[in-house]
């Protein structure tokens, strides 16, 4: 058995390795739930047999131990008892390969739990939310908000709120679902969302916008177009790049594109039924439904809601919008 849990957990942890260092493309939902399976397999196995065996054994250890004091003092010798103990801890004690599989068995399934359907972190790698979110910001995202989904399906089981506009929402990227991207509700089934001339409309209604001093960027070392916007009443910052035209370049023949009408001034969507159209608040720096289309409903995530961390600035600790 040891053997076998060491080509096991050898093969797991070269997979984990490869898949860190992007050599391969997992899923890490999957990763943790077989990762859980397997030793809850072991964790099961060593309450209702591996346990007991070593139980066993210590006890007729024990046994045999009495058994040879009581013959030795039937003629006259005293038996040395000192090792006994030693003995019956080394049976009891757990072996390496059950330390490794049962033994962080409560570990893996309280993060399989937590990450699951509760919290889960993630790192903002890109630039496509600034200022709400900056590259290097460690995120929670609220897994519960938009209802309990089973792990690795992605299914929802258990109702609870739906996106609303102007939401931080974390979902599957379309044309790659193992990827996972960061964007601002913009438009929830049956809105006509229109983004023309770097002015956004849901509805027929103009978001209300404020300029704001210019945004500056320590990354890029550059200044850039500062704006407030307050969407479905949730207030928060965009940025446009000026030197940036208006039409939107690159977009992919996506599912429901006959929905939206491309022009020089920009694009205009009629979001279909159990879609949502996304934008990043780096508006002149974010791929976003403008290019790749609507997100299903089956691909959301979660609600991004706090900060817990920035390595390279703590002062960004903290909720947002």
């Amino acid at each position: 058995m040891s053997t076998l849990t060491a080509l096991v957990l050898g093969a797991f942890a070269a997979y984990v390795g490869a898949f860190i260092f992007g050599q391969v493309e997992g899923n890490f939902a999957l990763l943790l739930m077989v990762a859980t399976a397997i030793t809850g397999f072991y964790w099961v196995a060593e309450k209702l047999f591996f346990l007991p065996q070593r139980r066993r054994e210590a006890t007729r250890l024990v046994a045999a131990s009495q058994d040879r004091s009581k013959v030795l003092a039937q003629q006259g010798f005293a038996a040395d008892a000192s090792a006994l103990e030693p003995a019956r801890e080394r049976l009891l004690r757990q072996p390496w390969w059950l330390d490794w599989t049962a033994g962080l068995f409560p570990v893996i399934l309280a993060v399989f739990v937590l990450r699951s359907f509760l919290y889960e972190p993630f790192k903002i790698p890109s630039g496509s939310m600034i200022p709400t979110l900056r590259v290097g910001d460690l995120i929670l995202v609220n897994k519960f908000h938009y209802g309990i989904r089973l792990p690795v399906f992605n299914t929802k089981v258990i109702a609870n709120h739906e996106p609303q506009r102007g939401d931080v929402m974390v979902f599957r990227y379309p044309p790659q679902p193992s990827l996972d991207y960061i964007k601002r509700v913009i438009g929830v089934p049956g809105d006509e969302v229109a983004y023309l001339n770097k002015r956004l409309t849901v509805n027929g209604q103009e978001v209300p916008h404020t300029t704001l001093p210019d945004f500056f960027d320590s990354d890029s070392m550059r200044y850039t177009q500062h704006f407030g916007e307050v969407l479905n009443g949730k207030a928060y910052n965009t940025l446009n790049n000026e030197d940036r035209p208006a039409f939107v370049s690159g977009a992919t023949d996506f599912a429901g594109r006959d929905q939206c009408n491309y022009s020089l001034e920009g694009v205009v969507c009629k979001v279909p039924a159990g879609h949502y159209f996304m934008m990043g608040d780096n508006r002149d720096n974010s791929l976003d439904s403008r290019y790749w289309g609507f997100v299903p409903e089956s691909n959301i995530v979660g609600k991004a809601f706090f900060v817990w961390m920035n390595f390279s600035d703590l002062g960004r600790v903290g909720s947002f919008n």
